[in-house]
């Protein structure tokens, strides 16, 4: 296969462009055009204001409006005990706007192109709106996530690691049309609603024809700092129940699944433990234990590891991740388990990061090694959700 001179060049430009910026970054300034000198802070007050277009709360037509964008691109080589897989990947690229207009009323457009932009255009990963009546009711009509466990409520603007658990993904967690209610009192947060099993690129399909059968999804979010003498905890619990049929293409592995974390952290240190089960599959039911520490070892520097080991009662109830781990030969199987060390620098907070990781697989009598290099990057309004959430830890140096 040809690869096109600009989609060669691409990896190498946005890993040159990382590179350079931590230098620039660290030396305090950064020279343009042999004149103008700009600071470290408002490098990194301009980046994380980048895309910010109106902010004005005396407008009683548009208070608010954010031009959004992600963009991920990493490279992988995964040694299989029977095969192997390496390459390129743009992994994610997403571009769109959030408006808030009326005081109450938020509209959230984000549009998605497929790996490797094939297609540049990918129909919608969310298209909602909602309407706020108070801090503890909103309601939100559209496409949008499904926030089922810990693992998957953490956007991958935030996630710490390269890809999130094998359960998590093995679930088919995706974008679909939906209306749920959320809000906040005091220490509690929660998230419910009603969701379609299926979605497509043609918008108009995914929002007219629901053939695919529905799920209902409660999540709720606790802080629990009162009886942890660490400087923060959160307890999250989730609940699916999914009447997927024949056309379903999310949410179609297990009827019934329940998932509960506990989220601490204390100065540069965090721990994140998860326990997700699932019930009433074509393969049986599972259970995953997912434990991820991390420390952060200067204010931009963070060492991380991961440990996450998955059991069935079906011979083939867990399938190996799509990406990396099934190109490379790991079966299915009925006990999984992986450890992951990963090393993330932050240019700017989450907002400009490089990631790498190298994580051991095996099932079924195989096993993979995968090694990770990539860089990530965002525009847009941040999202809030438990650690690490758009959330920074001061480092031990």
């Amino acid at each position: 296969m040809i690869v096109s001179p600009i989609r060669a060049i691409t990896p190498i430009f946005f890993f040159a462009a990382a590179a350079s910026l931590p230098v620039a970054l660290e030396a305090g300034s950064l020279e343009i055009d042999d004149k103008a000198i700009v600071s470290e802070e408002s490098i990194a007050d301009q980046w994380k204001n980048f895309g910010h277009v109106i902010e004005d709360g005396e407008n009683p037509l548009l208070q608010d409006l954010w031009f959004l964008g992600r963009y991920h691109i990493q490279h992988h080589n995964t040694d299989g005990s029977s095969d192997n897989d390496a390459g390129w990947e743009h992994r994610r690229a997403r571009l769109g706007f959030q408006a808030e207009m009326l005081d109450h009323l938020t509209i959230h457009a984000q549009a998605v192109s497929g790996s490797d932009f094939e297609p540049v255009y990918n129909g919608f990963t969310e298209l909602w709106v909602k309407w706020k009546f108070s801090d503890s009711l909103n309601l939100t009509v559209g496409q949008q996530k499904h926030r089922f466990t810990h693992d998957r409520n953490v956007s991958s603007r935030y996630i710490n690691y390269m890809e999130r658990s094998m359960f998590t993904n093995m679930m088919g967690l995706d974008y679909t049309p939906a209306v749920t209610f959320s809000g906040k009192s005091g220490n509690y947060s929660y998230y419910t609603g009603i969701f379609s099993n299926a979605t497509g690129s043609d918008m108009w399909e995914a929002f007219s024809e629901y053939d695919s059968g529905y799920s209902l999804l409660y999540a709720g979010t606790w802080d629990v700092g009162a009886y942890f003498p660490t400087d923060s905890a959160d307890f999250t619990a989730s609940f699916l129940h999914s009447e997927a049929n024949a056309n379903a293409t999310n949410l179609n592995r297990y009827e019934e699944a329940v998932s509960a974390a506990l989220i601490l952290t204390e100065g540069p240190t965090s721990l994140v433990s998860e326990v997700t089960a699932g019930f009433n599959s074509d393969n049986g039911d599972g259970l995953a234990f997912n434990f991820q520490p991390g420390v952060y070892l200067t204010d931009n520097l963070q060492l991380v590891g991961r440990y996450q080991v998955a059991m069935s009662n079906d011979d083939a109830g867990l399938v190996a991740q799509r990406r990396y781990e099934r190109p490379a030969g790991l079966p299915a199987g009925d006990f999984y388990q992986a450890v992951y060390l990963g090393l993330n620098y932050y240019i700017i907070g989450h907002r400009a990061k490089i990631m790498t990781g190298v994580e051991y697989a095996e099932m079924g009598g195989e096993d993979t090694l995968t090694v990770w290099a990539g860089f990530r990057m965002f525009f847009g309004p941040d999202s809030n959700a438990p650690f690490p959430a758009n959330s920074m830890l001061e480092g031990l140096w």
